[in-house]
């Protein structure tokens, strides 16, 4: 006989209890919902100290104020910078009026949803705002939404409410100040892309962007773009380092159009996302893809090697082979101090087999005698490049704990 969990067990004795007792265990009615405390935003909070001293004295009468024996710096407590507001586990189900689809991209305050029989502009439910005040948008490219159609006016002008989102899968994330952005939900595959030359590769980009992939359940695809270029063969030993490793790996050429056919199989039929840094030839690539999306592109500031911005914004694109793929904007940096440091060696491939043999179970791998990860880069087994990749994320300020 299996023996059972201890937290099953655990769950089986007090519900033995409830037995015992003479009562099951009361169920909390869906119609009652739960009780969840969510933070204020910084501006609807009141400040703890009292400011404005000069103009309150010469308001004053006598020219004389009399100050607080106390003051405090910050509000009383938690309490203070958090509401409680009522949740409930089915929101939005127990509504036929609602309408189900796809966020395709957000322009400013709206988002465009599509139903499958048009696209509509929608906004937010301030309550569902308010619940994800952690991120920088509470709704993104890729989520499934069920909205509301705002009555009165004409068709053609009528807008949305978005009143609920659906659970997400497939995440590419990173920290944008003090929230969390999430670029893209629902996808299957981050193609991430680089280029040979014009602007030249950057492998820890690259790095930041697999373990952004892999800590939000994405499967990473590398592609190296303009290989007609790679002359010196500098982008090839880039490359052959992500295949060595086990990733999939692609080499691409929208000029000449070599890798475009593996690029379309790995898209076919699948939700993917497509990112990298600018200028790398994203949207010149999804052209290729498929004719007749004439998406703009951008050029090389000669000065910086560095490209320009064009794709201002993440947009959902369906493919004609099957599927779709998300575009979005370029980056230059990503910051991914939302991971917990003691997580990061478990998103480097070739750390995972080896962290059993290093002496303590907490190594960081950076200071400590022993380490089975420094003998391997030492020995030439593990490429210094993605050691120093994992030394930056492990030590960047403000990495989760």
């Amino acid at each position: 006989m299996p023996t059972v969990p201890p937290v099953l067990d655990i769950r089986v004795v007090r519900l033995e209890e409830y037995r015992s007792m003479g009562s099951s265990p009361r169920k909390r009615s869906s119609k009652a919902g739960k009780k969840v405390r969510v933070r204020f935003r910084r501006n609807r909070s009141k400040p703890g100290r009292v400011k404005d001293w000069t103009r309150q004295a010469r308001q004053a009468d006598d020219h004389e104020v009399d100050a607080d024996r106390s003051e405090r710096v910050v509000a009383k407590g938690d309490l203070s910078r958090q509401r409680t507001i009522i949740v409930h586990d089915d929101e939005g189900e127990s509504h036929p009026d609602l309408r189900r689809g796809t966020v395709l991209a957000m322009r400013g305050l709206y988002a465009e949803v599509d139903d499958g029989e048009r696209v509509w502009p929608c906004t937010v439910r301030r309550l569902l705002r308010t619940r994800l005040i952690g991120e920088k948008h509470p709704v993104t490219v890729g989520d499934r939404v069920r909205f509301r159609v705002e009555t009165g006016g004409d068709e053609a002008t009528q807008k949305g409410v978005i009143e609920a989102v659906d659970k997400r899968r497939g995440l590419l994330r990173r920290r944008t100040g003090r929230r969390t952005q999430t670029i893209v939900a629902n996808v299957d595959r981050a193609i991430i892309v680089s280029s040979a030359r014009e602007p030249l590769p950057k492998p820890h980009l690259i790095d930041r962007y697999i373990v952004a992939s892999l800590a939000g359940d994405v499967t990473p695809v590398i592609c190296m773009n303009k290989v007609d270029l790679d002359h010196d063969g500098s982008g090839a030993a880039v490359i052959k380092r992500y295949t060595d490793l086990g990733h999939l790996t692609l080499r691409t050429s929208a000029i000449t159009g070599e890798g475009i056919d593996s690029l379309r199989e790995v898209l076919k039929d699948s939700a993917s996302v497509i990112a990298g840094q600018s200028g790398v030839g994203k949207s010149s690539l999804l052209n290729v893809v498929q004719p007749g999306l004439k998406l703009r592109v951008g050029d090389i500031i000669e000065q910086t090697s560095k490209g320009r911005h064009t794709t201002s914004t993440a947009s959902l694109i369906r493919l004609e082979l099957g599927g779709y793929v998300v575009d979005t904007p370029g980056v230059r940096s990503f910051d991914l101090s939302i991971i917990p440091r003691n997580e990061f060696e478990a998103y480097f491939v070739e750390f995972v087999d080896r962290v059993a043999d290093c002496k303590f179970p907490d190594c960081t791998h950076i200071h400590e005698a022993d380490c089975a990860i420094k003998a391997a880069l030492e020995r030439g087994e593990i490429h210094p490049e993605r050691y120093e990749s994992y030394v930056h994320m492990f030590e960047e300020p403000g990495v989760g704990k």
